[in-house]
């Protein structure tokens, strides 16, 4: 792991942000964000499984599809490859977010909580550094780490007490 930046608490704000906002479809409350090299938004996603009933529509990827449709209308764009580009999520990736990550050329992902359930960024697989791959990652994990967490464990306590 990587010693966090001072600008990615700032990121990683934008993706609470959008985590916040899957809170209106009952989605579990994960945000990302891609940020270009010049420090620009690139592409925004939350969490939109119940919203779209994709089991794909994490919030990863549907901010890494955004990107690289931006990337692909620039006239020097290169679309798919997230080259010098930086993700920021609320939540560790998954093995698919991950897979994704690394398909994409992404070379830096910055992360709020760990998810020792199912993440793959060093919990219980680390798909981003795995050597055997074409492409490594350089993670930065736990930034505003207590904020993340707090908001998908009200969640998920809302959602017990319901049920």
């Amino acid at each position: 792991m990587t010693s966090p930046e001072p600008r990615h608490a700032e990121w990683m704000g934008l993706a609470l942000a959008e985590a916040r906002a899957a809170l209106a479809t009952e989605d579990v409350p994960i945000g990302a964000v891609v940020i270009g090299p010049d420090g620009e938004v690139l592409g925004t996603g939350r969490n939109e499984r119940e919203a779209h009933g994709d089991p794909t529509a994490h919030a990863e990827m549907v901010a890494i599809r955004e990107a690289a449709a931006r990337l692909k209308a620039l006239p020097q764009g290169d679309g798919w490859r997230l080259a010098d580009c930086t993700l920021v999520v609320t939540l560790e990736p998954c093995a698919m977010c991950a897979g994704a990550i690394v398909l994409a050329r992404i070379p830096r992902v910055v992360f709020g909580a760990w998810d020792e359930k199912a993440g793959a960024a060093g919990s219980v697989f680390d798909i981003l550094r795995e050597r055997r791959l074409n492409h490594w990652v350089e993670v930065y994990a736990g930034v505003r780490e207590q904020e993340c967490a707090t908001l998908l464990r009200d969640f998920f306590a809302g959602h017990r007490q319901v049920s």
